[in-house]
């Protein structure tokens, strides 16, 4: 009895028909595991994670006191600051703005310190050092 190949598509393989999964080549689990080992990979991860939790950490405090000040201090919410625009509606615009400047900012600091060192890194593995 014949059977066809059985084909699978995880999250991380591209869509279509036909895709099949396939195993990493012999030995690169050991070069994969050694570049994790690697000091740049740790300083690679060390300059993601030196840039990334502080300002999450930051984001996370703007947005919650937003909704602390919305829950406990309406009449402060309510204040209007020109015509019909009050703080509420300044602050929630503020959460947009910050919102994209952190994106905005955290693209420079890709582009600038991940991103060539994360090269650096691929490079090696597929060069296979």
């Amino acid at each position: 009895m014949d059977t066809a190949p059985v084909t699978t598509q995880g999250p991380d393989e591209p869509d279509g028909p036909g895709t099949t999964a396939t195993a990493p080549p012999a030995g690169a689990a050991n070069r994969f595991a050694e570049v994790q080992s690697s000091a740049e990979f740790g300083e690679l991860r060390r300059t993601q994670r030196s840039f990334a939790f502080p300002l999450t950490l930051a984001f996370v405090s703007w947005y919650l006191l937003y909704v602390l000040l919305s829950n406990y201090a309406g009449d402060f919410m309510g204040s209007t600051v020109v015509g019909n625009i009050n703080v509420a509606f300044v602050l929630g615009l503020a959460q947009f703005l910050t919102t994209f400047l952190i994106a905005w900012w955290y693209s420079r600091h890709a582009a600038a310190k991940l991103d060539p060192k994360a090269e650096a890194l691929r490079a090696r593995l597929e060069a296979g050092e």
